[in-house]
């Protein structure tokens, strides 16, 4: 028993990485006036359209990802990422698995940035956690014939339509940071395949890539133009 924890543990430390520092960070949060502070949130990085624009504070676009605003966004969010990354980190790689799970989250703050003009302010790592569902989404799509692998990229896309479906009944919630997420997922485990799992056809992650690259310049070009 012992033997097998140490080698789920070992399987999935990069999950774990991320997990301790999200409570870093939301430690700093709190200890710095609150995770529901404005003033907090914008100084530690959180989502400002505004800023991101005509301010050029383009990094929020990944500083976001790690801040929490209040604790239950903080465990909802880790409860699923934990559950998530201890089935994908051992398939994709950690390496694999920690650049999808971080340029998700940019991908899903561009998606946010493209179609939201106010000026208030997001925050939270969902976007990447969508990320998270959209790649396992395209690695059960390239495996089929292993039922495993199948069931747990259906139940990835049916856990994304669930809670966009949630996201549509409760206020506040940053929607088009969830599908930019999804769709950043998909492609980037297109593009970058798994460790130990087939990977998809080169001309698949040729055309993953141009679309990946097509949807950053897009989201960026239609950001500036209604927050400017």
């Amino acid at each position: 028993m012992n033997t097998q924890r140490k080698i789920n543990l070992s399987q999935s430390f990069v999950t774990l990485g991320i997990l301790v520092v999200l409570l870093i960070i939301f430690l700093v949060e709190v200890f710095l006036g609150g995770s529901e502070n404005t003033n907090v949130l914008m100084k530690m990085g959180a989502m400002n359209n505004f800023a991101v624009v005509a301010g050029h504070q383009w990094w929020r676009l990944f500083t976001a990802q790690f801040l929490h605003i209040g604790i239950m966004h903080l465990v909802s969010n880790a409860i699923i990422i934990y559950y998530m990354g201890k089935y994908m980190e051992p398939l994709m790689g950690h390496v694999r698995f920690l650049v999808t799970y971080l340029l998700a989250g940019v991908g899903g703050n561009l998606m946010s940035l493209a179609f939201s003009a106010d000026r208030g302010l997001s925050a939270g790592a969902s976007t990447a956690l969508f990320g998270l569902f959209g790649a396992m989404t395209a690695i059960g799509l390239r495996n089929l014939h292993n039922p495993m692998i199948a069931f747990l990229g259906r139940q990835a896309f049916v856990l994304a339509l669930i809670n966009l479906a949630l996201d549509i009944f409760v206020p506040g919630i940053d929607i088009w940071g969830h599908i930019g997420g999804l769709i950043a997922g998909f492609l980037l485990a297109i593009i970058l395949g798994d460790r130990v799992m087939k990977t998809y056809n080169p001309k698949w992650r040729v055309l993953a890539a141009a679309v990946l690259v097509v949807y950053v310049v897009w989201t960026v070009r239609t950001g500036m133009i209604i927050n400017f």
